[in-house]
């Protein structure tokens, strides 16, 4: 039987507690082979119910986990008492929540992730990465290129992403690696001084040990992958990687293995097409030059 204690977990977000729980029971169901048609029957729900749970997307109550672990065999009171915890720990709240009035709800699980990842990848074909972008640059965004402040709603999503921003200066920030294509430089978002001092930031950034920034030139633009996406990977082996592809309505989230490598794959593809770290920031400066 598998088993874990939740003490270690204490550092960890709400999303990957929920996620590394779902693990565990995914792994418990299949071990006892059981359907997830029988398990979420079990419960009173369905079969997608569950897969959201072992997903670790879904809220989770502490009456259908408990019944869960009854129907996979667990009867030992420290092993269930231990996942019952753990329950308790994935329901806490993140400091995000505050801003649920204005963040999509198909955006949450990805800040939670976000927050719990050791090594961020991202593609972009448009913006700067919002992890990297100045406030005046996300205030352009948001008010769609209009002079002037934003709504208080915009104003709220720029406190949003500007908040989301710490994790990369906290005691054990992630490896963010980042490839920009060209046209992302020479998008004028905001007009010149925006573009000024995102071009800036972008530089002084690059200096950060876990901060990489790479740029893919013109000439091998839209070679390497069709969109933009990140992938998500964590230091946790009951963590799987994720993919995050943002559209207009919504999110998808990639984990299953061959999707993991098919994006493992574009992701090496664009390091390569992409100049090096340090041509990608002489790359920077000139064109904050010539700006």
């Amino acid at each position: 039987m598998t088993s874990f204690s939740p003490g270690g977990e204490s550092a960890r977000g709400a999303t990957a507690r929920r996620i590394v729980l779902g693990a565990q029971l995914r792994r418990l169901r299949e071990s006892s082979d059981i359907s997830r048609a029988d398990a979420g029957y079990a419960i009173r729900s369905s079969e997608s119910k569950v897969s959201r749970i072992e997903l670790g997307r879904v809220a989770l109550k502490v009456r259908d986990i408990s019944d869960l672990l009854t129907l996979y065999g667990i009867a030992d009171a420290a092993e269930r008492e231990s996942f019952l915890e753990m329950v308790e720990q994935a329901n806490e709240p993140g400091w995000w929540r505050r801003y649920s009035d204005v963040m999509p709800g198909w955006f949450h699980d990805f800040v939670g992730l976000e927050e719990s990842a050791s090594r961020i990848q991202s593609y972009e074909l448009q913006f700067v990465p919002g992890l990297l972008q100045t406030e005046a640059y996300a205030r352009a965004i948001a008010t769609r290129g209009r002079v002037g402040s934003a709504s208080e709603e915009g104003e709220r999503r720029i406190a949003l992403r500007m908040r989301r921003q710490k994790i990369l200066g906290g005691m054990h920030p992630p490896k963010l690696w980042v490839v920009l294509d060209e046209s992302v430089l020479h998008r004028p978002i905001g007009g010149r001084m925006v573009m000024r001092e995102q071009l800036d930031r972008l530089i002084e950034l690059t200096k950060l040990p876990n901060i990489t920034i790479q740029v893919v030139p013109w000439q091998l633009s839209g070679y390497g992958a069709e969109g933009s996406f990140t992938v998500l990977r964590f230091a946790e082996a009951e963590l799987p990687d994720v993919v995050y592809v943002e559209h207009l309505s919504g999110a998808l989230y990639l984990d299953r293995q061959d999707e993991i490598e098919l994006y493992g794959r574009a992701v090496d593809r664009l390091t390569v097409d992409a100049l090096t770290p340090d041509e990608s920031r002489q790359l920077l400066a000139k064109v904050l030059t010539d700006l």
